[in-house]
């Protein structure tokens, strides 16, 4: 599939579920702009990364029009009730951008050498990040939104599959609400984890959507971690970081895995 083909995909999609969107295509970039019509927001699609993700993943293109209907939907000119929503931390890779298109800058916090912390109001099937202009209007400092962010994350469920692999253990959380990510935040689960750990303890959030957790007790266990990360990177619809973390005395340190065995045996 090419950036023709699937812009004109998106397009029809979109118009043929009655969004009443502006549409821009950039030639150059290989992007589509999405817009409203009432305020000119929207979004940005890299439609040469997208194409590509399309073609290992038939979701993908349901997952890029459900995005897109949500974020537009979301920045619709309404006021948010603070009342009706609540407040979570999200995790982006340090690229990510630091202040809206009309120049507000978002709420946020360091966290490792990759990865940020904003915070964000839930809207059920989507969310909103707070930036300084929306905490104002909530009258609320940055220290009562990180605190009721954090408190509103410890009461998240934290489930998880595992997968054992050459002697290797791998736990998945992934409960598809958005905040999969976020759970590297909560200490309590990190620390959980840690104590049933045998090997080196890694962590992993590749993407928006799946928080990784190895207990690597051998070289091949490195190998797939690496693999894995990268594999569900380039995946992600919001990808954040491919680099692993060492865990270890509540720390989070970014390895670099350089990986050994090109094709590892997989298995339970």
């Amino acid at each position: 599939m090419n950036v023709f083909k699937l812009k004109d995909i998106i397009i029809e999609r979109l118009e043929s579920k009655g969004n009443d969107f502006d549409f821009k295509f950039n030639r150059q970039d290989e992007a589509l702009r999405v817009e409203r019509k009432d305020n000119q927001k929207g979004v940005d699609i890299e439609l040469a990364k997208a194409a590509q993700k399309a073609k290992n993943s038939e979701k993908f293109i349901d997952e890029i029009i459900y995005y897109i209907e949500e974020t537009l939907n979301s920045m619709a000119e309404e006021p948010v009730n603070l009342d009706q929503s609540m407040i979570y931390p999200v995790v982006r890779s340090t690229s990510f951008h630091k202040e809206t298109k009309d120049g507000h800058a978002f709420i946020m916090d360091d966290h490792t050498n990759e990865t940020r912390v904003y915070y964000a109001i839930d809207l059920k099937n989507t969310y909103r990040l707070i930036d300084e202009k929306l905490a104002a209007s909530f009258d609320m400092s940055r220290e009562n939104i990180r605190v009721l962010a954090y408190n509103n994350l410890e009461n998240l469920k934290i489930g998880h599959k595992k997968q054992t692999v050459q002697e290797n253990d791998f736990y998945f959380v992934n409960h598809n609400d958005g905040y999969d990510a976020s759970r590297i935040l909560n200490e309590k689960f990190l620390n959980e984890m840690y104590d049933i750990c045998e090997g080196e303890m890694m962590v992993g959030l590749p993407h928006q959507d799946v928080l990784i957790i190895a207990d690597v007790k051998n070289q091949v266990g490195y190998d797939i971690m690496a693999q894995m990360m990268m594999q569900y990177f380039t995946e992600g619809l919001t990808p954040i970081t491919s680099l692993s973390f060492s865990y270890k005395d509540k720390r989070l340190q970014p390895v670099f895995i350089l990986g050994k065995q090109k094709n590892p045996k997989r298995g339970k």
